[in-house]
């Protein structure tokens, strides 16, 4: 730093000279110096010099600079001196405004310093390794380096970053950054690099860029945010922009659903600062981006289809109904709202239904056709109206019908209280106002568009011109305003509705024809030569002609399509008349409007051509001078062909009606063999089973059959004996089971027995002190109870153990029998004894069994009985403890107030010993002072004839007592 003070002190000898030494002495030090410390302060003075003279810096040091960044990573100081080093020697930003020239220039040197740096693609690599640095002093410097190389040669850089391992997905971990400063200068970084290069769009979406943009977004407060929130939207339209696979990304992962907030801003008529009305720009741009028409009509349609899902077009109308919006947003949210709901017939059903908060409600619709047709309103917005109003009809014939049905004279309301769509175009098209005439033309032939049944629709509709006259029809009174030579712009907009309307529609090619006026009209417009001015005119009435010549069905003789050739020829010209009508596609404002369908104009003067207009010129222009040339022959071929295609139209017609009923019939045929080849194979599967089940018991029969052979051999002496004795085993089991029983029972009974005499004790234990004689009389009546129910569990005892005993006996006997009947079985004694023993004994046992089965019965209904008063007994326990429980706790709170009257009387006692002390004291000073006091015995006196009182009292109260 000494030898950096001595190079600036000597300055004022030799400016230019003593800065190119001084920097060519640093660029030596960074060089050549060992210590990291000499090589820190030289970068520094590097640093400072930079940005005054940057190129004597740029010429001399960026390669000791990148050295640096090669060597030195260890110490974040000289790494994060060098990046802003470069950045000032590359970046334009902090120039000086001098001159015009030496600006140029210095954005020159920028690029040749950026081409330089980049020249070795490792040092772009290099950087993108420094960027992985935690550290402020390093991070930061890269990023702005990195931001400014790719502004001075964006395509080139991106390149670089694209092909280098890793080098996207290590920028996108700045957006993770905890710094604000880091993540802000990192979401501006992204912007330069994904710059107009779809493939590291891609890289960057499918690198979770979408979640993190957002989550910035609605950290940093939505549309209420700060320039934060703008750098974010602008990368995502980036992102999204004209890149098919991140709209269907951004799409499939539920992220347009994340857009509703965005837009819930209310009808508040303040708080809409700068950065609010940008940031809602850019917003509602975003969501454009996604429903472009431009966009795929796949992806178009199913991003508008989740937009209503998610209640963001709900969101866009309410934002457009509201009050107190800022003209430019609501320009943009009628142009939004118009892109989504084009083409997509559930969102028009649902624009249709939106009404506006007035008194009384009307649709949204109307309202914005009021501001169209109002002359007042600003150009941008009458524009954007019309764009509405057009997508809202587009591919809509339900629309369609719904506008040209407010026209027609069952629907007008005779009132006259309320204005429908139809009467503010009838209105817009008549009024003085040519922008008004221009825009109500075209929204009518919106309505008009590819629908041959409205434009039918449409001729019955009547005007009343003036009082008294008859009505005229809408038709009419168009062409008499073309006949009047009103200005240009009303011109073209009535010629290119009267186009559309007679196109693909002869009956109204008809009535147009009728008018004995029309065509010396229209052969005056187009043979006359007037300025370059008319001509748009003359083309338009060209082109009106030729429609109603190709379109003509002649019905009528006056104007039958030869005829009106020969009309051409002869006032005309074919030439003429092909040159006049090639006068359309030659503006220069045609090509214009044939790119997109949104009606962007930068003044009214330019609103000329409507985009779906031209679609019509483009298709009709060759057929119609192909029909202008063909002669009075070909016509006739041409109609006998016409005749025979639509014979054999309708014959084809016919036979593909009869093959599409014998396709329905076959298809009918070919479910019912379905069915009833599912119905075979159930009633198969169901055959199949049934006869393995038939083969199992053939089985199963065999078998016993088999085992019955062999039991009757083996059996045969003892057949007699068996018979007789068939009954005995099932006896036995059935008196095993009525023991069992009893023995259950008796285990019962015994269970019960146990709890009665725990619960017994427990109410013995539980019987409280005498302690009132409350308490006494509530429990003498319920020792006599107790008293009787030990009584009748002694009873019980006793009939169970006699019970018991008799259940022992039969036990025994029936070990006898067992044996017994094992003792028969192996000597096979005489069957006569043994049979008469056994049954005298079972009807015995039988009658024992039935017996104690009827007293085990009446000892259940005893003990049923006697739980019942137990539980009596129970409950009127509960309640003398209840009311024991209150009483102890009335005398808890007696107990208390005895304390507390005892603490006053004692405070009491206190302060009147107190009291006397200072009477005494004050007596006293009186004596002292010379004042008559009292004498001390008259107090006591009067005193004691106090107490005297007092006692009598409490004699005459112990006497009542």
């Amino acid at each position: 730093m000494n030898f950096l003070r001595g190079v600036m002190g000597g300055q004022s000898a030799g400016p230019q000279h003593t800065e190119a030494e001084t920097i060519q002495k640093l660029c030596d030090r960074v060089a050549s110096s060992t210590l990291l410390d000499d090589r820190r302060d030289a970068v520094r003075a590097l640093k400072s010099l930079s940005k005054k003279y940057r190129l004597e810096v740029g010429i001399q040091a960026m390669e000791h600079l990148i050295r640096v960044l090669q060597t030195d990573r260890s110490d974040s100081e000289i790494i994060g001196y060098a990046l802003d080093t470069l950045y000032n020697i590359i970046s334009n930003d902090e120039e000086e405004e001098v001159e015009e020239n030496s600006t140029r220039q210095s954005e020159d040197l920028g690029s040749q310093f950026t081409e330089i740096f980049i020249k070795q693609q490792e040092n772009v690599t290099l950087l993108l390794s420094l960027l992985e640095e935690f550290d402020f002093h390093v991070r930061w410097p890269g990023v702005k380096l990195l931001t400014s190389l790719l502004k001075q040669l964006g395509p080139q850089v991106q390149q670089i970053i694209l092909v280098s391992p890793m080098g996207v997905s290590r920028l996108m971990d700045l957006l993770a950054d905890s710094r604000e400063v880091i993540r802000n200068d990192g979401v501006l970084l992204l912007q330069a690099l994904t710059r107009s290069n779809g493939a590291i769009q891609k890289i960057v979406a499918f690198e979770n860029a979408f979640e993190r943009l957002l989550d910035i977004i609605t950290e940093e407060g939505n549309s209420d945010g700060g320039i934060v929130v703008e750098d974010c939207l602008i990368l995502l339209q980036n992102l999204l922009k004209n890149n098919n696979s991140n709209q269907n990304f951004f799409k499939e992962g539920s992220y347009i659903q994340r857009m509703k907030p965005w837009f819930e801003v209310g009808d508040e008529n303040s708080g809409w600062s700068a950065q609010k009305v940008t940031n809602l720009h850019l917003m509602l741009q975003l969501v454009r981006v996604l429903v472009s028409p431009n966009n795929p009509p796949g992806a178009t349609s199913s991003c508008q289809k989740a937009m209503f899902q998610c209640g963001l077009l709900q969101q866009l109308c309410t934002i457009l109904m509201a009050t107190g919006v800022p003209a430019d947003i609501l320009t943009e949210t009628i142009n939004t709202v118009s892109e989504v709901i084009r083409g997509c017939q559930v969102n028009q059903d649902y624009f249709a239904s939106v009404n506006a908060p007035s008194n009384p409600p009307r649709p949204a619709i109307v309202v914005l056709l009021m501001s169209m047709v109002n002359e007042r309103q600003p150009f941008v917005l009458r524009c954007a109206v019309l764009y509405c109003f057009q997508c809202f009809l587009y591919k809509n014939q339900k629309g369609q019908g719904e506008i040209v049905s407010t026209l027609l004279p069952s629907t007008i309301d005779a009132t006259g209280n309320t204005v429908s769509a139809g009467q503010l175009l009838c209105g817009g098209l008549f009024s003085t106002d040519s922008l008004s005439n221009w825009c109500a033309a075209v929204a009518l032939a919106h309505a008009l568009q590819e629908n041959a049944t409205q434009k039918e629709q449409l001729l019955r509709v009547q005007l009343a011109t003036s009082i008294g006259n008859p009505p005229v029809s809408l038709l009419q009174q168009c062409t008499n305003i073309l006949s009047q030579g009103s200005k240009i712009q009303t011109r073209v907009g009535l010629l290119m509705l009267l186009c559309t309307w007679l196109s693909n529609c002869p009956i109204a090619v008809t009535h147009f024809l009728h008018n004995s006026a029309n065509v010396p009209f229209l052969t005056g417009q187009i043979a006359e030569n007037l300025g370059e001015e008319e001509q748009l005119v003359q083309g338009l009435c060209a082109l009106l002609l030729g429609i109603s010549i190709y379109f003509n069905d002649n019905s009528l003789e006056t104007y039958m399509k030869e005829k009106l050739k020969q009309l051409i020829e002869k006032r005309i010209g074919k030439e003429n008349f092909i040159e006049k009508l090639g006068f359309i596609s030659k503006h220069e404002l045609y090509s214009r409007a044939s790119q997109k369908p949104q009606p962007n104009f930068p003044s009214p003067e330019y609103m000329i051509f409507d985009h779906e207009f031209t679609k019509l010129v483009k298709e009709l222009e060759g057929v119609i001078t192909k029909a202008i040339y063909k002669s009075s022959e070909e016509d006739k071929k041409e109609e006998e062909v016409k005749k025979t295609l639509e014979q054999h139209d309708s014959i084809v017609t016919h036979y593909k009606n009869m093959i599409r009923e014998q396709d329905l019939q076959l298809e009918e045929l070919k479910q019912q063999i379905s069915t009833l080849k599912c119905q075979n194979e159930q009633l198969q599967t169901a055959v199949t089973q049934q006869l393995s089940q038939i083969q199992q018991h053939k089985d199963q029969y065999n078998l016993l059959k088999v085992q019955l052979g062999k039991d009757s051999q083996h059996q045969g002496p003892y057949s007699d004996g068996a018979q007789m004795n068939g009954v005995q085993p099932e006896e036995i089991s059935r008196l095993r089971e009525e023991i069992e029983e009893l023995k259950s029972n008796r285990e019962l009974l015994q269970s019960q027995l146990a709890e009665k005499d725990s619960l017994i004790e427990n109410l013995k234990s539980s019987q409280p002190s005498p302690g009132t004689n409350e308490q006494s009389s509530a429990t003498a009546g319920d020792s006599e109870q107790i008293a009787e129910l030990k009584q009748e569990l002694a009873t019980l005892k006793s009939q169970l153990n006699s019970q018991s005993v008799e259940i022992a006996k039969l036990q025994t006997e029936k070990q006898e029998l067992l044996q017994k009947t094992e003792a028969f079985v192996k000597s096979a004694p005489v069957p006569g004894e043994s049979e008469t023993v056994i049954a005298t004994k079972t009807t015995d046992v039988e009658g024992r069994l039935s017996a104690l089965l009827q007293e085990t019965k009446e000892l259940k209904n005893e003990i049923k009985a006697l739980s019942e008063e137990r539980t009596a007994i129970k409950e009127q326990l509960d309640s003398s403890n209840s009311t024991i429980a209150i009483l102890q706790n009335e005398k808890n709170k007696l107990e208390v107030d005895i304390i507390d009257a005892k603490r006053e009387q004692d405070d009491l006692l206190v302060l009147l010993a107190d009291q006397d002390q200072k009477i005494f004291s004050l007596k006293n000073k009186l004596k002292e002072l010379g004042h008559p006091v009292e004498e001390e015995d008259e107090l006591e006196s009067g005193d004691q004839d106090d107490e005297d009182d007092e006692d009598e009292d409490d004699g005459k109260e112990q006497g009542h007592i």
